[in-house]
């Protein structure tokens, strides 16, 4: 079909290089610190008789049966957790059914549901949310610590225990008590 025609000029070679492909580095964007490590147990998921670990953020949509020490959770409109969960912070929006601990802040939303124990270091209850079950608050973090004066038996086992600890102090503090506030002279 095609016939080469020969024009009287030597044929030119064309010689094409391509650079060879060069590999670009992969950007790495810090992530957010409670995305570190993110487990999603998504609808139509189960997951069962398993312990959750070095895990920062588990997030339930389907169903889940395990125990867990971790930051945060979130349990999904129509997510279940059954289990023991010992957490900074947890939003309930699901269902969640066992032994919760809670470090700092529990939510539970209008559509969260909580049957169990539940120990908490602060907590809010959306209109609608229910919780069925013991409540416990944790001691706050932040609160003072009383202060508790030794009563002359302790004073006294003290001294037993510790011979050679200097026990002024102990003695006027009860010498005032007994005298209605008064310190002792003699």
């Amino acid at each position: 079909m095609f016939k080469k025609v020969n024009s009287g000029m030597p044929e030119a070679t064309v010689t094409t290089t391509t650079p060879p492909p060069t590999v670009q580095p992969v950007a790495t964007h810090p992530r957010p610190e409670i995305e570190k490590s993110r487990l999603i147990v998504g609808p139509n998921i189960k997951l069962k008789g398993v312990e959750i670990t070095d895990c920062d953020t588990l997030v339930v949509e389907g169903r889940v049966e395990a125990s867990m020490d971790s930051r945060v959770i979130q349990i999904a409109d129509g997510g279940i957790f059954t289990g023991t969960v010992a957490v900074d912070r947890a939003e309930i929006r699901g269902r969640f059914e066992g032994e919760m601990t809670v470090r700092e802040r529990l939510v539970v939303h209008a559509t969260g549901r909580i049957l169990g124990k539940v120990r908490y270091g602060r907590m809010a209850v959306e209109e609608g949310g229910e919780i069925v079950g013991d409540l416990e608050a944790l001691p706050r973090r932040d609160a003072p610590v009383a202060i508790k004066t030794p009563t002359e038996a302790e004073a006294a086992s003290r001294a037993r225990r510790e011979p050679f600890a200097h026990p002024a102090p102990v003695q006027q503090a009860a010498a005032q008590s007994k005298n209605g506030g008064h310190a002792q002279t003699g």
